[in-house]
This record gives structure tokens, C-alpha cells and sequence, in this order.
């Protein structure tokens, strides 16, 4: 179905709309948007067109099937489209900045959206920068480690001194903790943390992976630290002789760290295991070695081989055993970069 207007400007729209260009959402990736921003000139999905809507100042948006367009409007489509104006408002994004896609939560879409377009965060260089002097400070309500209670704490990210720190009070002098921002990742988890704007940061420590779970009372969270988990879930593992009783643990997989808890909100990993490429000895295979001894309730398994031993797991679905699959494969499909070799003898020295 195809707005009404005359048949030459229906024609029109429907050529712009096909160019390759227009053929994923501009903000989210997702593939056939039937929406676009009549003053922006992008295509949009449904989704990423509700946010549009909120700031109205910036984006009209119409239904592409369901709304008329006139010839004027068809023609500022033409003009523009997604390659056009992404070479503006997405011309100087920092390489640290996580895009998020389709999949990833309402809050995080919305501020990506509103940094492009409303404040303009990405057309000059250096204009993303929050904030003039280096320094962002402002209050996160953080869960605490062992009583799981979310308590009220000071949060300062220095871009000077490279570091996160957060304070247990408002008016203390030194923090409790110190982290440097190039071994921390920032990842939105409305669902896991139970708020709308639940935040997971997550940094290593003496090489073992810390978990600090905090939400944001009004959603203006920041994504200059946020790439997402390639995927997280449950499975099943056993120990390394392969005959323990398959335990049920939630997993999360950081690019080449994949990590294992016995809650989703534990601060700490109870193991990690290295994934790393295939050219150097790493694969994934569907389904558990013939003999599998252990005792296992789900019956969908995958095995994780390295240089030294297979890790064996299983999947609750067979949905979720092909999605492990997936991102493991992307993982050992990509060459090791330097620092990863360092990373993988720290894993050999450790087990």
C-alpha cells in the first residue's frame, strides 16, 4: 500500500525509497524502514520514528504506506536520504562510541538519536565532548556488592587522567576506587538490573573481571565508554574432567572473554575462559564429544576447543545453542591483535 497524491510524486517516492542507501533504518540498522523524517530527509523503522517524534523541533516523520507526501517533501527526500545526511551528523563520531542497533534498549537508542540530531554531537571535530574541561562528575545509584541494595554514590570520569572514580560519599576526598577508562566497557541492562536506565561497568582488575551494577534516575547516561556483550544467557558447564554434573551458570561473552557467574548481578566471575582465534588452535563445535560423561538437564550442547582443553556446554533451546554458536564463531574468525596474545598467556600462566 502507498500514500495517496498524484501518481508522478508516488512514483518519486517509491524510487528514493528503494535506493540501496535507504534500505536499513539510518539510526538503528534495522532493515526496511517504512517511516522517514520529512525535515531530516533519513528513513527510519517504526521504532526509531517514536523517538524521532519526541523532539519535534528537529524531525517531523510520516508514515511512508500510510501518509501523503507531497511533491516538495518527495523532493527533499531525493536531495537527501540516509548516505547524505549521515555525512553530516554522523561525519566525526569517536571510534570509542558505541552505535547501538536495533537490538539494544529504548534509552540507549534515544541517546544516540538525540546526540546526532538535536545536539549535534558529531558534525565538527571535538564538538562531542560534553564537557570543556576534561571532567564529568554526577550521582549514580549503585548496587552494593554483597546486601544488593542500590545506594546513592558519586561518579567522576576525568578524560585528563584517563580514569573512572566513585565515591562512597558525596563529600569524600578520595575515592574508593580508580579505574582507567581502557579496560572499561559501559553496557545498558534495563532488564537485568530491573531499571530503564540500569547500567553494567565492567573492568578488569589485577586481570579478573569486576562487575559495577548502577542505574541513572533520569536516563542522561553517556555512551562515551559502551560497547554491547557480543551475548549473554544461561548454559550449562562442567569442570575439566568432563564427568562433573552439568551446573546451570549465566554466561557473558566480552569479545575474546567469555565469563561465567553464578548470578547475573554477581561482582565477580566465578571463571573466565579465552577464546581466541581459529588460526591459532580455537574453534567452536556443535554438540558434545561422543561419551560425555557429566550429567546434564539441557540437551543442547556446543564445545568451545582450545590449544589446551575443550569446554564443554549446554543450551536450554536449540535457538539459543545456534546463537552461541554464532557469536563464538565470530569470535575465532578474527585474528588476534597484539595485546590479545598478552591477554592469552596471562590464561595459560592462570590455569
Amino acid at each position: 500500500m502507498m500514500p495517496g497524491g498524484n501518481e508522478k510524486s508516488v512514483k518519486a517516492l517509491k524510487e528514493v525509497w528503494r535506493r540501496a542507501e535507504n534500505s536499513l533504518c539510518a539510526d538503528c540498522g534495522k532493515p526496511d524502514p517504512d517511516w522517514a523524517s520529512s525535515t531530516l530527509g533519513v528513513f527510519i523503522c517504526l521504532s526509531c520514528s517514536g523517538i524521532h517524534r519526541n523532539i519535534p523541533s528537529i524531525s517531523k516523520v510520516k508514515s511512508l504506506k500510510m501518509d501523503h507526501w507531497d511533491d516538495a517533501q518527495v523532493q527533499f527526500l531525493a536531495h537527501h536520504g540516509n548516505a547524505v545526511t549521515k555525512a553530516t551528523y554522523e561525519a566525526h563520531i569517536p571510534i570509542y562510541y558505541y552505535q547501538p542497533t536495533y537490538n539494544d534498549c529504548q534509552v540507549l537508542r534515544e541517546q544516540w538519536i538525540r546526540a546526532k540530531y538535536e545536539r549535534k554531537e558529531f558534525t565538527k571535530p571535538g564538538k562531542q565532548l560534553p564537557y570543556s574541561d576534561g571532567v564529568k562528575e554526577g550521582i549514580l545509584w549503585k548496587r552494593g556488592r554483597d546486601n544488593g541494595q542500590f545506594l546513592p554514590r558519586k561518579f567522576l570520569l576525568s578524560e585528563r587522567e584517563g580514569c573512572l572514580k566513585y565515591f562512597t560519599k558525596q563529600d569524600a576526598k578520595e575515592p574508593k576506587v580508580i579505574i582507567k577508562i581502557d579496560v572499561i566497557n559501559a553496557t545498558f541492562q534495563p532488564v537485568k538490573i530491573g531499571n530503564p536506565n540500569g547500567l553494567q561497568i565492567t573492568y578488569l582488575k589485577d586481570n579478573k573481571t569486576r562487575n559495577i551494577f548502577v542505574y541513572h534516575e533520569n536516563g542522561k547516561l553517556k555512551s562515551r565508554l559502551t560497547r554491547n556483550f557480543l551475548k549473554e544467557g544461561y548454559m550449562e558447564k562442567t569442570g575439566p574432567k568432563q564427568k562433573e554434573a552439568f551446573k546451570k551458570r549465566w554466561f557473558t561473552l566480552d569479545h575474546r572473554r567469555l565469563m561465567y557467574f553464578k548470578d547475573p548481578l554477581d561482582a565477580f566471575a566465578k571463571g573466565e575462559v579465552f577464546v581466541g582465534s581459529r588460526e591459532n588452535g580455537y574453534s567452536v563445535q556443535k554438540g558434545l564429544p561422543s561419551g560425555t560423561q557429566g550429567n546434564f538437564s539441557w540437551h543442547y550442547g556446543l564445545t568451545i576447543v582450545t590449544p589446551d582443553r575443550e569446554y564443554l556446554f549446554t543450551c536450554e533451546t536449540e535457538t539459543d545453542q545456534l546463537d552461541w554458536i554464532t557469536a563464538f564463531t565470530s569470535v575465532v574468525n578474527q585474528p588476534m591483535i597484539p595485546q590479545e596474545y598478552a591477554i592469552e598467556a596471562y590464561f595459560k600462566v592462570k590455569s
